[in-house]
């Protein structure tokens, strides 16, 4: 798929391609996509004070890709980091540069807001992903637990 990678924020404009590509993602890791999860996520997107946001890459004219972030407060240094949440690039567009696109811009606006690092999580088995993130990053020495609420 030739052509140029164009970077840019999420609009409201982009609710439908992004709900498309945001399913996929939920299928990727086994998650069933509801409505109330895609609305929420969106609402937080595109709220100027809302607590993430999500960059898109779109390639010929089409979104073929999305990075979706968000600033947290680091207690430890009483600094801000940013959190990657969710990076996702359509089947036919992976291996092409387009999440290393999403990450080099993620990069740029991490330094201009004076985040000291980016972080994020991935599956121990998406290897794709994680031969990326190698090459990008350094791999943690803190193991993740979750305790879920539902009762």
């Amino acid at each position: 798929m030739a052509g140029t990678i164009e970077i840019r924020p999420a609009v409201e404009a982009d609710r439908g391609a992004w709900a498309t590509l945001f399913g996929d993602y939920m299928a990727f890791y086994g998650c069933v996509s509801s409505d109330a999860a895609l609305e929420t996520t969106w609402r937080w997107i595109v709220d100027p004070d809302g607590p993430m946001e999500c960059l898109l890459a779109v390639k010929n004219g089409r979104v073929v890709g999305f990075a979706q972030y968000r600033a947290v407060p680091e207690t430890l240094t009483g600094n801000w980091f940013g959190q990657l949440d969710d990076l996702y690039v359509v089947q036919g567009s992976r291996r092409a540069g387009v999440a290393l696109a999403l990450l080099a811009r993620l990069d740029k606006i991490a330094r201009a807001r004076g985040w000291f690092k980016l972080s994020w999580i991935t599956a121990a088995d998406n290897t794709t992903a994680r031969g990326l993130y190698d090459r990008l990053g350094n791999a943690s020495d803190w193991v993740v637990y979750e305790r879920p609420l539902d009762d």
